[in-house]
């Protein structure tokens, strides 16, 4: 594991947004307060946290099988099997995976992510996406940045406001990166269901968390000189690419990834 502080004193008496997700998806590793939220929230936010997990193994089973073998997962979560590296690897034994998270709970369960295949390599970095300079530099201890990588921030850039200028670092990630590489990115939808983004909005609020949904129009803001692969931009559930369509059924998530060209 990239060197890293002593574990961090983990604050279970507010949520944080990588536990309620794990509540979300019906996991163990979070505190009451986290629960408390999740109940709170709408019926969507559960269904949301499923499909975005299914959208990541979906859309790194496509990446590797195009030939990638680097990738780069910021704002990983708690782990959750299949995590991404077992489906890189199932594919590609040989890909090496950095994952990253600013939660004490996902740093202590972080062994978890690292039980790599023998050919391959994971490693985890203990940092917060709002300083990607930090990040870059101990993802380049196991990654090389002059080949491609695929860069993942999936389920975190709605909880990044505009004031802290989410696309200017996505695109400090994506100056580093070699051609070839792919970005791949989910948001919660602020003009799918209204009345839901504003009570999940409001429920985070009053955890102490600041949630910012935003528009089709504004996701593809993140994807300005890059080349979206098929099927586009999407609702979670229609993003299938090369393997078969799932169920069709109603989102509140918005997916793509594409490729710097």
């Amino acid at each position: 594991m990239t060197a890293q502080a002593p574990h961090p004193p983990i604050d279970t008496s507010k949520p944080h947004s990588a536990r309620v997700y794990d509540a979300l998806l019906g996991g163990k590793d979070n505190y009451p307060v986290d629960q408390e939220m999740a109940e709170l929230l709408p019926a969507d936010a559960k269904i949301g946290a499923r499909q975005q997990r299914a959208f990541m193994n979906r859309a790194t089973a496509w990446l590797a099988g195009e030939g990638v073998t680097q990738f780069l997962d910021i704002g990983t979560g708690i782990p959750t099997e299949p995590n991404l590296h077992q489906v890189a690897q199932e594919i590609r034994p040989s890909a090496r995976v950095v994952y990253c998270d600013n939660d004490p709970i996902v740093l202590r369960h972080a062994e978890a992510l690292l039980i790599s295949r023998p050919e391959g390599v994971t490693d985890y970095v203990h940092a917060d996406v709002r300083e990607p300079a930090i990040i870059l530099d101990a993802a380049r201890e196991t990654l090389d940045f002059d080949r491609p990588i695929a860069l993942s921030l999936l389920g975190l850039l709605h909880f990044l406001p505009d004031a802290e200028d989410p696309i200017g670092i996505i695109r400090t990630f994506t100056d580093a990166m070699a051609p070839g590489s792919y970005v791949v990115l989910s948001h919660g939808a602020a003009d799918v269901n209204e009345e839901v983004g504003q009570r999940s909005e409001d429920e985070y609020r009053k955890g102490g968390i600041q949630l910012a949904l935003r528009s089709r129009e504004e996701f593809a803001r993140f994807f300005e000189g890059l080349e979206i692969a098929a099927p586009g931009l999407v609702m979670a559930p229609e993003w299938f690419n090369g393997t078969p369509a799932p169920t069709q059924e109603h989102s509140g998530i918005y997916v793509a990834v594409a490729r710097i060209p």
